[in-house]
């Protein structure tokens, strides 16, 4: 039988160390991100144009199911001018991965208000991708859904 050189040990466990640092930053990145992630999803129920705008990148856009664009100052814009009233709006089935500099936010959301005076109720998936910065996690990208069907929700 071969014995393991001192060095193979020290190489194993050195893996093993950084493995665990890994875990640790990625589960850290987590959290910072579902928590930032609510805190922007809970800034747009209320139109709150500050925090909204100290998430949102520069450059961000969101793409709806129906292929509306939304630009960064397009939602500041509707905050600001309240265009969107919510009576509800939460968020289930919540993921968030990371991939080094990059997390993805995956869940559905059911929103319910009122559009410029016309109302609406509808449940969609919704993917945020947030990236690091030197001033922190910003939401550079959002995707969602057409309303799902009433058997998808």
């Amino acid at each position: 039988m071969k014995t393991m050189r001192p060095r193979n040990v020290l190489v194993g466990l050195l893996m093993v160390v950084a493995s665990i640092a890994a875990d640790a930053d990625s589960a850290a990145d987590i959290k910072s991100v579902t928590a930032l992630d609510a805190e922007y999803q809970a800034a747009v129920k209320i139109n709150d144009v500050d925090t909204m705008d100290r998430i949102l990148a520069d450059d961000f856009v969101v793409v709806t199911g129906t292929g509306q664009i939304y630009s960064k100052a397009d939602l500041i814009n509707m905050a600001r001018a309240k265009r969107v009233q919510y009576e509800h709006q939460e968020d289930t089935n919540k993921t968030v991965r990371v991939w080094g500099d990059t997390a993805v936010v995956t869940a559905t959301l059911w929103l319910k208000g009122v559009d410029q005076g016309k109302p609406f109720d509808w449940h969609v998936w919704f993917s945020d991708t947030y990236v690091r910065t030197p001033s922190g996690w910003r939401y550079v990208h959002g995707q969602t859904s057409l309303p799902l069907l009433p058997a998808a929700k």
